[in-house]
């Protein structure tokens, strides 16, 4: 699996001719993303924030065969878009992909009130068979049993995801042999890179910082 990282928490993840875009946000989309990330066989989408879902941007995306699965809660608010309802634990199939939808448990702080709360968050773990991916979603720290090779991980804290203690504890519960950053290229609200770094070394995780643009290989 190929593994391209965008901003915020936006992967696209190839796997042969499967196209799988994951919380295409409103942030930074200029015409190389869009480029980069135009039709895909299916877009998976964690919540309802703007930085994850950007209904005006997901349009200008899809094709025909697109198919676009998030939470009840997402499907309600974006009644306009044709989106399947999927909850934790269940499990997609798509060319090869097994794709099963993950708890998350999105933080909150009361700048979230007045509709911005998360009631549903999803992650997804993408297993190919032989590797598998675990993109959490905005979640804070929980008990759980998820396994993955490479994790897709939160960490700039504010009350919302974890921070670089947790985030770090959290990554070598799941296993993963590597750790790509994510959810920390938000301008009002930056993470941590350095306290990230040095938690996950003491950990003993391998980790790789990605540009938007940039890819890994499985």
């Amino acid at each position: 699996m190929k593994v391209t990282k965008f901003a915020q928490s936006c992967f696209l993840i190839q796997y042969k001719e499967i196209r799988v875009l994951i919380d295409p946000g409103n942030m930074q989309t200029d015409d190389a993303m869009i480029n980069a990330c135009k039709n895909p066989d299916l877009i998976l989408i964690t919540h309802k924030h703007a930085d994850h879902f950007d209904e005006e941007l997901v349009k200008k995306l899809i094709s025909a065969n697109t198919k676009i699965y998030s939470s009840h809660e997402v499907a309600e608010a974006f009644s306009n878009t044709n989106i399947f309802p999927t909850r934790e634990n269940n499990i997609l199939m798509i060319g090869g992909l097994n794709i099963q939808a993950t708890k998350a448990i999105h933080g909150y702080t009361p700048l979230l009130k007045g509709g911005k709360e998360i009631e549903e968050g999803l992650g997804f773990l993408i297993d190919d068979g032989i590797k598998t991916i675990y993109h959490t979603g905005d979640t804070i720290s929980f008990q759980n049993h998820y396994a993955c090779n490479l994790i897709l991980l939160p960490f700039n804290d504010h009350g919302l995801v974890m921070g670089p203690f947790d985030a770090a504890l959290y990554a070598k519960e799941t296993g993963a042999t590597m750790v790509v950053p994510m959810h920390y290229d938000n301008q009002k609200y930056p993470g941590d890179k350095q306290k990230l770094e040095e938690e996950l070394t003491k950990n003993g995780l391998k980790f790789k910082w990605l540009n938007n643009g940039e890819s890994i290989e499985l």
